[in-house]
């Protein structure tokens, strides 16, 4: 939904205020194979903030996913809200060779790798990164073609902590705004092959590096300030988001509990959502760029986890209340039993199936879960009367008729399963009944 947004932007940009901020809600399409809440068509809630260039933006965005979560009753400790920046990201593939426009396709490939970290195992991200990775149902995913030392730099740079939470990167950001050049930007990277040695990443100079993680520690200096602790919210390098239009920060929000996959073992729910500032993608509909970030759930996904925790109710609504048809030549004194109780402020509606029995027509009750059925054959009629049948009542007793040794006691329930009223009376008594 973030490219019908950049266009709506570009065509109504003098008339919007700025920052403009709305959401939206809609269904799209997933060009991946589903899996467990994983959907091929699902339904997705955005959130924007369009004309803002600092990171305040994205860290508001981040802070709202994290009370999202608890607003939805997932508790602390069950979800986290993920934080990088694609400038980091950008840096470290400059350092390996691959910077440049005649390397944007290589670089795309790297990211879609890497965005697979929490799908799949290094050697299989190793995989990707190389000449390609074929999966069990045989599909063969092309990779980026890195050489073994580029994989393995790109590796050891997503197992690495290279982020605020080290003082030393944090020391040397200090030292920026007096010294840009300063030449402690030389980042060390413990590479698996090489336990007991450290391999230097030079990446002094380094516009990107430097201008991603200066966003990083001012984003945290907002969280942080706001009581969002690394337990909410927390920076991550293996976030990378696949789309080609995020130019900074980039986020996800990740479900941390364990669900059944397909094969029946424990595997972790996972992300539910993500985003991330894309300031270059409205300039694509107008002749100047426009800072924007924003952020985007998906729904039916959440509604899959929240179902999980139970904290959604699964059984069905309530349905209407139905008038059953007892003679077809009275059709039109049913539908105004009908249209009293609608009338009335309560679902209803007649039963217009093709069955002449009363049996089909308790069935269909059944099925639109409703929670009683008005009854006039000739007899009631004759008395000026209509027939409730309690259906809730009735499933009740029908349950626990074997448990009941009472006579009497089995007799009373039952006719509080199925009683009359007056015609005159019937909205008031379904009203009762419904209360009850």
């Amino acid at each position: 939904l973030t490219a019908p947004l950049a266009r709506y932007v570009a065509e109504n940009f003098d008339r919007l205020p700025k920052p403009y901020r709305s959401y939206r809600v809609g269904p799209v399409f997933r060009n991946e194979k589903p899996g467990p809440g994983r959907f091929r068509q699902f339904m997705q809630f955005d959130a924007d903030t369009v004309g803002a260039g600092g990171v305040a933006a994205d860290a508001e965005n981040c802070m709202m996913f994290a009370d999202a979560m608890e607003a939805l009753g997932i508790p602390r400790g069950s979800y986290v809200v993920k934080i990088n920046n694609r400038k980091v990201l950008d840096g470290v593939m400059e350092a390996i060779g691959i910077g440049g426009p005649e390397h944007a396709g290589t670089r795309l490939t790297v990211l879609r790798a890497i965005d697979k970290m929490d799908k799949f195992d290094e050697p299989e991200i190793a995989k990707l990164l190389g000449a390609g990775r074929r999966d069990e149902s045989g599909d063969f995913t092309k990779g980026a073609g890195l050489d073994e030392e580029q994989t393995a730099l790109v590796l050891a740079y997503m197992k690495s902590e290279i982020n605020i939470r080290h003082t030393a990167v944090a020391d040397n950001l200090s030292h920026l705004d007096k010294s840009p050049d300063h030449d402690l930007f030389m980042r060390t990277i413990d590479l698996p092959e090489q336990q007991d040695g450290i391999f230097h990443l030079n990446l002094r100079h380094n516009a990107n590096l430097i201008d991603g993680n200066r966003e990083i520690i001012e984003f945290s200096k907002i969280v942080r300030a706001s009581g969002y602790g690394p337990d909410r919210i927390r920076i991550d390098p293996s976030v990378v988001r696949g789309l080609e239009y995020y130019t900074g920060p980039v986020y996800e929000v990740e479900l941390t509990f364990e669900v059944a996959g397909d094969d029946g073992k424990p595997v972790r729910f996972g992300s539910v959502g993500g985003g991330g500032r894309y300031d270059g993608l409205i300039g694509r509909f107008r002749a100047e760029d426009v800072p924007a970030t924003g952020i985007s759930i998906g729904v039916s996904r959440l509604q899959a986890a929240l179902t999980h925790l139970g904290k959604l109710k699964t059984e069905a609504p309530q349905g209407p209340v139905v008038v059953t048809v007892m003679d077809k030549a009275r059709i039109a004194e049913y539908q105004q039993m009908v249209s009293e109780l609608r009338t009335a402020g309560i679902k209803a509606e007649l039963y217009l199936g093709d069955a002449a029995s009363f049996g089909p027509q308790l069935k269909y009750c059944d099925r639109r879960n409703s929670p009683l059925a008005i009854i006039q054959g000739g007899d009631e009629l004759a008395r000026g009367e209509v027939q409730i049948k309690d259906l809730v009542k009735g499933a009740a007793l029908a349950a626990s008729a074997k448990t009941i040794t009472d006579r009497d006691e089995f007799q009373r329930l039952r006719a509080e399963a199925q009683y009359a009223v007056k015609r005159e009376e019937l909205v008031a008594a379904v009203r009762k009944a419904l209360g009850e």
